[in-house]
């Protein structure tokens, strides 16, 4: 994922969205706004967003719809998607979203403090998670190298291996079950 990957809030009231935005503006992650459910589908397929912060009941397509459509979608598949629900601890609903893989469903009103922790925590280890795959990506598709490592050449040298030795090395398969003469 991008460095400069940026926090979608939806909600569908400007009121909430302007809180929302205060409050994560210390995190200094880009943050983008999207009043419904189509919108925020149609700012998430752009790409570049490292974190959505959604509402249960937004207009078009509900927080649910949307998390179900990402979900299918390779690109926004693994997305941390936090739920803000204004209607009280629900089972159904928990249990819902949670089958869908959202990391998380908070009560509104919000407590700032604990959504900052919150979102900063999922934000970074998703950064991290896209991070190791690019780099994994990156050394699947690099020829294996012919050098030696730093750790190659310690264990190289504690077994009197040269790396510099233009010449290939010829070891036993197995040294101590080699035959004893003829």
């Amino acid at each position: 994922m991008p460095s400069d990957a940026k926090i979608l809030i939806v909600a569908d009231h400007e009121d909430t969205l302007y809180a929302l935005e205060s409050a994560l503006s210390p995190l200094t992650h880009e943050v983008v706004c999207a009043t419904s459910g189509d919108a925020a589908l149609k700012e998430v397929l752009r790409g570049n967003i490292g974190l959505l912060l959604l509402d249960v009941r937004v207009p078009d397509v509900g927080g649910l719809e949307v998390v179900r459509y990402m979900r299918r979608v390779e690109q926004t598949q693994y997305i941390p998607i936090v739920l803000l629900t204004g209607f009280g601890p629900d089972a159904a609903l928990s249990s819902a979203a949670l089958r869908l893989g959202v990391a998380d469903l908070i009560p509104k009103p919000v407590d700032p403090w604990a959504l900052r922790t919150k979102v900063s925590y999922l934000f970074r280890t998703h950064q991290r998670l896209r991070a190791m795959e690019y780099e994994l990506r990156e050394l699947r598709t690099r020829p294996p190298s012919r050098t030696l490592s730093g750790r190659g050449r310690a264990v190289g040298r504690t077994r009197g291996v040269d790396p510099r030795s233009p010449v290939p090395l010829e070891l036993p398969l197995q040294p101590d079950s080699a035959p004893q003469g003829g």
